[in-house]
């Protein structure tokens, strides 16, 4: 309770010490800042939860994300799994070795949204299940914490979006990096100009391993009587029983989206974050299948190109989106906003700035025209030069890098679930909605539509549709 009272003298420090930034530094600022932000979430973490704010939760697709979600749910006070559901009966044995054998499991995922007691259901299935199940559960009465991408085809989105306001419920998609301190930190840089206007944005995501490849651990007992594959493919056209098509659906354009729909996304979720962009007006894809051909019908190396128009919100700007996996780099996750005054890079736990600001005069000598005329001249073209620039003007501006680290104990994944509880229990917006999160997806399914047909895609990213081509 102590540190709940302190709260607000420390704040109004904070806000008098604002316009102090150069003496303290920007490091010392922002390791403060973050202090801050690191108390309010212990504070709210330990709060004492009455049984009336308790959140009873079931789990729709209990595989790695479906394990890792329940995991960070349940460290926030007040969330009980109470129902778990899976097509494949080894994750139900799981969920009873784990959690006990008062769960509720299993196969048909309808029973859970007919159980009254569940309050909020996550949902991490095979992305060809997310719409569907989004908009039976809000229309059922539940809260929806839906995996990325929120649709497998942009044709659903428009749906999710209506389910969530007509249900009047809290919907967040999981993409948890901007929940992090590091993309709260990099969008205050931005905003404040620190690299003045943007102009392009490089995001790479690259791996370099069979696991990081979608090629998980299949069970040992796999088969037709194990999995419920005709549930799995309901709604589809008849087709015979694949593991591989279970297990490791994402690299299946049937049942998954690919390294656009579930890495794209992550990087284009953090910069329409950073930026406040609602998306790009066009969108165009390349890529190959070079190395992972174990029958998969995606890229393994994609590379995107989207073009953002100028708006209130940002200047107009290029994003270039890359996933290899089979990088000699042996993997890397980066993405670096480039300005005219400057880049800001954010990687793993930290977002670095550095500065580069052209002098007012054009520059005169050195890899120049300038020597190449004759000795008069140039003594001529100099006096001029001088003439019209003053000595600073002929100067190149110069400013300190920030580096802002993250603290080592905070945890973006548990922020973002807590995010989503608050909402729950609050009616507070989450960042990550269906609106938000339709954003972020669409225009990477369109990488897709790019790729496997050989076109341009134009986005109407103000009315969240693709425009007819002329």
């Amino acid at each position: 309770m102590q540190k709940k009272n302190q709260q607000p003298s420390r704040r109004n420090f904070i806000k008098q010490i604002a316009g102090t930034t150069l003496a303290l530094g920007a490091g010392s600022l922002a390791a403060f800042a973050a202090e801050e932000k690191t108390e309010e979430r212990i504070i709210r973490y330990q709060k004492t939860i009455s049984s009336n704010d308790r959140i009873n939760i079931a789990v729709i697709g209990m595989g790695i994300m479906g394990n890792n979600n329940l995991n960070t749910a349940l460290k926030i006070p007040g969330v009980q799994l109470v129902a778990a559901c899976d097509l494949y009966s080894g994750r139900l044995e799981r969920v009873k070795e784990v959690h006990g054998n008062d769960i509720f499991l299993t196969k048909d995922y309808r029973k859970i949204l007919e159980r009254k007691e569940v309050d909020a259901v996550i949902i991490a299935t095979s992305d060809q299940w997310h719409a569907r199940i989004t908009k039976e559960a809000l229309q059922k009465g539940k809260h929806v914490y839906c995996e990325k991408p929120m649709v497998h085809f942009i044709s659903e989105g428009q749906g999710v979006i209506a389910a969530q306001k007509a249900s009047n419920k809290t919907l967040q998609i999981g993409s948890q990096g901007i929940s992090g301190l590091v993309y709260a930190k990099a969008k205050e840089l931005y905003k404040s100009g620190e690299i003045g206007n943007l102009n392009m944005v490089n995001a790479v995501y690259d791996r370099q391993d069979a696991l990081g490849a979608w090629e998980y651990t299949m069970p040992a007992d796999q088969s037709p009587e194990t999995v419920d594959w005709e549930k799995y493919i309901a709604g589809m056209p008849k087709m015979p029983y694949d593991a591989k098509k279970f297990f490791w659906w994402r690299n299946y354009r049937e049942f998954g989206t690919g390294v656009a729909g579930d890495l794209f996304v992550h990087l284009l979720t953090g910069t329409h974050f950073v930026t406040n962009s609602k998306g790009p007006e066009s969108i165009y894809a390349s890529g190959q299948l070079c190395y992972w051909k174990d029958g998969r019908n995606v890229p393994d190396v994609m590379t995107g190109i989207m073009q953002y128009p100028e708006t209130p919100e940002h200047s107009s700007f290029q994003l270039t989106l890359q996933v290899n996996f089979v990088s000699g780099t042996g993997g890397s996750e980066l993405v670096r906003f480039v300005g005219d005054e400057g880049t800001m890079a954010i990687g793993g736990d930290e977002v670095k700035v550095h500065h580069s600001i052209m002098a007012k005069a054009p520059g005169i000598g050195g890899w120049d025209a300038l020597e190449t005329y004759p000795k008069a001249m140039q003594e001529k073209l100099l006096q001029q030069y001088n003439q019209q620039y003053t000595p600073e003007q002929q100067k190149r501006v110069t400013k300190p890098d920030i580096i802002y680290k993250q603290p080592g104990d905070f945890d973006e994944h548990l922020q973002h679930h807590t995010n989503f509880f608050d909402g729950v229990r609050t009616g507070k917006p989450v960042v990550e909605d269906a609106v938000f999160g339709f954003r972020a997806a669409a225009p990477c399914l369109a990488c897709n539509d790019s790729y496997f047909e050989k076109k341009l895609i134009k986005w109407d990213a103000e009315h969240m549709k693709v425009n007819a081509s002329k």
